[in-house]
């Protein structure tokens, strides 16, 4: 069994908009921090933005004004609402539950598939 399943990407053109959703089975998610990731082809994984367990977001400065990360503890879910989408946007997209130590350092365990986002006209 997957523990992430991320979904909600697709092709959006510049400065268009998009919402992933991440929803986890793992059992400790609503005690943990939870974040996203992304990775393009060629690059390593990075992370694009963190929410502690009660509700604190952070952000990398790239996505920071865009980008906005929140959380539904009982739905075991992390969200991701992205608009002015840029074409360097353009990744595969992750979910991770954790420290934020662990999330910061990538420390983790396991990965699930990610969801495409492409940001082109």
């Amino acid at each position: 069994q997957e523990q992430f399943v991320e979904s909600g990407g697709g092709l959006v053109q510049p400065g268009g908009s998009l919402r992933l959703s991440c929803t986890t089975s793992r059992t400790d998610a609503s005690s943990n921090a939870m974040a996203w990731y992304r990775q393009a082809p060629g690059k390593e994984r990075e992370l694009v933005a963190a929410i502690t367990n009660s509700g604190s977001p952070n952000y990398a400065d790239s996505v920071r004004g865009r980008f906005t990360i929140s959380r539904d503890n009982v739905k075991n879910s992390v969200y991701l609402q992205m608009t002015y989408l840029r074409p360097e946007d353009t990744a595969v997209y992750y979910c991770n539950v954790g420290s934020l130590v662990a999330l910061v350092t990538m420390r983790l365990d396991s990965w699930g598939q990610g969801t495409q986002v492409t940001v082109s006209s």
